[in-house]
């Protein structure tokens, strides 16, 4: 997907890869960018409005949680940039000590995020397809002991957007998913992580390597643009991996 000219909608923009991810969507001369997230930061949005002022850069207030507010903030974004190219879910939460909001944010936020852009993207319902980029995590492909409901949560999103690009979806809706599982990378979701596991720790933790935020945006923004419907992609140390995901079924049909 060349991304000049097309119009982006960026769940949680504000955040830590999201944030550097919007600077470097902004650098293909998008024609328009929707930042949907929960609180403004005026600062970074009137800096990306002064530094690409040929690129519509909006802010539309946003409660993953809440359905309505996901339906209300695509109907603005809709009339404002009239379709949708490419609408990327970034946003989340990792802290078990919140079960319901781990699951709300990281799984169900994602579902209605996916199901109501599509009322807008999908051509068999008058739109002009595109993509749609899901952000799993490491955790969502392997499971993660200390980090039960996140990963839980996380495995949920990357089984999500496989489903959603598989046939007959894709072919019905011409909207592409694509699902990126980055590493660990250097943001505040990782702050006090001692402090967020499923059960309380008293051993000690091995540090785990992690990438700066600024090389995770970089390189998923490069997947957004190369990448084929249905596939999965690991952003791990800096480094760009397709991952491949065994056949555990299937099914046995009646003669």
């Amino acid at each position: 997907m060349d991304l000049a000219g097309k119009n982006v909608v960026y769940l949680g923009g504000f955040g830590g890869i999201g944030q550097k991810a919007c600077a470097e969507l902004l650098e293909r001369k998008l024609q328009a960018l929707a930042v949907f997230d929960l609180t403004l930061n005026a600062e970074i949005l009137g800096d990306w409005q002064s530094k690409y002022p040929k690129t519509t850069v909006f802010y539309q207030k946003l409660d993953i949680t809440q359905r309505s507010d996901i339906e209300a903030a695509y109907k603005v974004a809709a009339e404002r940039m009239g379709h949708f190219d490419l609408v990327i879910n970034g946003m989340g939460l990792m802290d078990d000590r919140h079960v319901e909001l781990t699951i709300q944010i990281n799984l169900l936020g994602v579902v209605n995020s996916c199901l109501v852009a599509l009322e807008y993207m999908d051509k068999s319902q008058g739109g002009k397809g595109g993509r749609i980029m899901n952000i799993s995590s490491v955790a969502g492909i392997q499971p993660t002991p200390i980090m039960s409901v996140y990963s839980a949560a996380k495995h949920g999103v990357t089984a999500l957007t496989r489903c959603l690009a598989g046939s007959p979806n894709f072919e019905r809706s011409g909207v592409s998913f694509i699902t990126i599982c980055p590493g660990f990378t250097d943001t505040p979701l990782l702050h006090d992580i001692r402090e967020k596991t499923t059960f309380q720790i008293d051993s000690a933790m091995r540090a785990i390597k992690r990438q700066p935020p600024q090389v995770c945006a970089q390189n998923m923004v490069k997947v957004a643009e190369q990448a084929k419907n249905g596939t999965a992609w690991l952003l791990d140390v800096g480094e760009i991996k397709e991952l491949e995901f065994p056949v555990m079924w299937t099914p046995q049909l009646e003669e």
